[in-house]
């Protein structure tokens, strides 16, 4: 039977283990924060937990449940059928996260589903379950969030990332499945397979080697796992299991006879001994060496002829093993080594301090932003090229920005915009946002928009636009101030000059709204906003595909809508209904008259999956459209622009005279209980309440502005309006 499951990962690893569970063979799959949604089989089920290198869980729900109080919570585990999964006498554990009023502490909300579970067993057969803190007959996991529960079995059990080699460990060790994600941003799979090298100089206990050789050896990484959850699990098919696990002992008997060269080096006995520890429980004795050694000494292995290859390493970066400026040296000797030793070879630097990489003399081609831990870190991968050597550690931006002589004014804003990003700081990283608005005219001399945007591999782009300046100011004064600004914002967020854009707001003119500004060389980039992937162009037009100070909306409409139809009108690229379709609304229609952002807004279900009769892109002017329309909806999202006269329009819209007749078509299509979001961004707006007295009308807009947009009220107005 096929259905849904949630592969769990760190955070950061999201991209690579949807693009790995493709591999595997799933099916509808949805990226969100720290996992992956995807369909299968119980067979595919069974192949995640065996072979995903990256994730930590693999859970298959049994239930999402409305929760308002403590009763809830336990009601809404007492309606499983337990009785179909654990044997009475059996043992479980129940993992929870999450919290709300009622729920107040994860200990309690485990307490109160295991309560839930016993009651069930003992009511049926007379007998109850115990609690195993290790080893359960039956790992259950229970996710809070938003008033809702989901209760799922933890097929896996134990974390996936605990492959059963590593019994021995160094000081700071990296975890097996963020190992194994070094490697893959690495590029190893792809150099193993043509035969490349791998060297560790500074290989501590040997995780890298290890993954490096599985990997190489197509042997699963849950091969050599004591067990996993469904193995006890009462609906479990033995049968289905041990083909597959036969399956994989038989890719791995292959595997293993075309391992390449993998070495491993570390100047420290002991952690040696762990290594080689794990090397063998691993069974890779016979394949991964490694040699007591320290980097100062490393030279290239001479004992067979290597090509190239890749060398990966995790060295001490500060936080562990040293300080940062005792470490510069040893960033340096590597580099040196790489140049003297392994010209033409690929490296892979893993580091929570990437500002010591710029010692080892070696440009960066990539950087991915991972966490080790709760510790953000970097990969920082590098060529071992003279076009990629510098003569001295290349300096990081902060460095190079401090010898950028700028004006008083410059300075200023520099101040200013560092002032508002350690303002900003907790609130972003509480709510996880990385696009927001860092900047708007705090300073009227330097009258810009400043807006920061991160992809989903970690990389800052911002987006400044300076708005139109007033006649009244000299030409040569509004040329110099923007001047100022290109100099300040690359030194205040210590980016290269390069990840910024820069564009002039001005009135829209006809169809200029809708047409490429600039034809840039830089590509789009995905970022994510709350469960959403979206498609952001910096570049080429004069809006980037998201409109920053919606993002409460958003993320309102998605808690309105499950199960029900959602209408987006003038739906730009289409982001409302995104949100919209991840959260589970029956339906979406999302009405456009450009066909460019029509277009935009198909890449942005393309990548979330979203896929469908059920939700429809219409071209169309959108005044016709509703005259034409005579279905029903839920939600209505309006959105209108303040005015239009393009030519494929019949009509002009003024949105302060033409509001009343829009909003009332919207109600003629609004189901019973349901809600018109309206919105617009006329400053001078006036709802004509009077006019429209006959409906529940709501203003929202202080509620719907974040704190990137408090300073700005007058940003946009919003309104929720139902029938009386």
């Amino acid at each position: 039977m096929i259905q849904q499951y949630f592969a769990t990962c760190p955070k950061g690893l999201e991209s690579l283990l949807l693009q790995e569970l493709q591999g595997l063979g799933m099916d509808n799959l949805r990226e969100t924060v720290a996992g992956v949604y995807f369909e299968t089989d119980l067979k595919g089920a069974y192949s995640a937990c065996l072979w995903s290198r990256l994730a930590n869980k693999i859970l298959m729900p049994l239930g999402r449940f409305d929760v308002g109080s403590q009763d809830d919570l336990y009601q809404a585990a007492r309606s499983i059928d337990w009785q179909e999964h654990l044997n009475p006498h059996g043992t479980l554990l129940v993992d929870f996260s999450g919290t709300d009023r009622t729920i107040r502490n994860s200990q309690f909300g485990a307490l109160k589903i295991k309560d839930a579970v016993v009651d069930c067993l003992r009511d049926a057969s007379g007998q109850r379950p115990s609690v195993a803190k290790r080893d359960p007959d039956l790992r259950i996991n229970a996710r809070l969030n938003r008033g809702k529960v989901v209760i799922s079995l933890d097929l896996a059990g134990d974390s996936l990332h605990r492959r059963g080699y590593r019994t021995r460990q160094g000081a700071a060790p990296l975890k097996e499945n963020l190992a194994a994600a070094v490697l893959m941003r690495a590029n190893w799979p792809q150099i193993a397979d043509e035969g490349g090298a791998l060297i560790d100089p500074m290989c501590g206990s040997g995780t890298l080697l290890i993954e490096a050789a599985m990997m190489a050896a197509d042997c699963a990484p849950g091969i050599r796992r004591q067990g996993f959850g469904f193995e006890r699990w009462l609906n479990h098919q033995n049968d289905i299991w041990l083909d597959l696990r036969e399956e994989a002992l038989e890719r791995r008997r292959q595997g293993m006879e075309s391992i390449p060269e993998i070495r491993g080096y570390d100047g420290d006995p002991r952690v040696l001994r762990a290594a080689e520890s794990n090397i063998a429980m691993a069974q890779m004795a016979e394949h991964v060496r490694v040699t007591c050694k320290p980097l100062h000494a490393f030279k290239r292995p001479t004992h067979t002829e290597l090509g190239t290859g890749l060398l990966v390493t995790n060295p001490p970066y500060g936080e562990r093993l040293g300080e940062v400026d005792e470490l510069k040296g040893l960033y340096r000797q590597l580099g040196d080594k790489c140049r003297e030793e392994l010209p033409g070879w690929q490296v892979a630097v893993f580091t929570g301090n990437p500002q010591l990489g710029k010692h080892m003399g070696l440009r960066a081609h990539k950087r991915y932003k991972l966490f080790n831990g709760s510790l953000p870190s970097e990969l920082l991968l590098l060529r071992v090229e003279e076009s990629q050597f510098v003569d001295a550690p290349a300096p990081d931006v902060a460095s190079q920005n401090k010898s950028i002589k700028l004006s008083s004014g410059a300075e200023m804003l520099v101040n200013r915009l560092r002032k508002n990003s350690k303002q900003f700081a907790k609130w972003l990283k509480k709510e996880s946002i990385g696009c927001y608005r860092l900047y708007d005219a705090d300073m009227p001399e330097y009258s810009a928009a400043i807006d920061v945007y991160t992809d989903t591999e970690g990389q800052q782009h911002v987006h400044v636009q300076e708005y139109q300046a007033p006649k009244s100011i000299d030409e040569r004064k509004v040329e110099q101030r923007f001047a100022e600004i290109q100099a300040a914002v690359p030194v205040a967020l210590e980016i290269q000059p390069e990840a910024v854009s820069y564009k002039q707001r001005r009135r829209n003119r006809g169809k200029e709204q809708y047409e490429r500004q600039t034809k840039s060389q830089t590509p789009p980039i995905t970022v994510v906003e709350g469960q959403a992937k979206l498609s952001v162009n910096l570049w080429d037009y004069l809006d980037t595909g998201l409109f920053l100070d919606h993002r409460p909306v958003r993320k309102m409409i998605a808690e309105m809508v499950r199960g029900k139809d959602f209408l987006n009108l003038f739906c730009y690229t289409a982001t409302a209904s995104v949100h919209a379709a991840l959260a589970g609304a029956a339906s979406t229609t999302s009405v456009d008259m450009s066909k460019t952002y029509l277009k935009w807004a198909q890449k942005n279900f393309e990548l979330n999956n979203i896929r469908g009769e059920q939700h429809l892109l219409e071209q169309g002017d959108c005044l016709q459209w509703l005259k034409d329309c005579r279905r029903g909806f839920d939600v209505i999202m309006l959105d209108p622009p303040s005015f239009s006269n393009s030519k494929r329009m019949d009509n002009v819209l003024d949105i302060q005279r033409d509001h009343v007749g829009l909003v009332k078509r919207c109600m003629e299509l609004l189901k019973p209980g349901g809600t018109l979001v309206f919105s617009n961004n006329l400053r001078t707006f006036k709802l004509n309440t009077e006019a429209l007295a006959g409906y529940q009308i709501k203003d929202i807009t202080q509620q719907s502005l974040d704190p990137d947009f408090k300073r700005n009220s007058k940003i946009h107005k919003c309104w929720l309006i139902s029938h009386s």
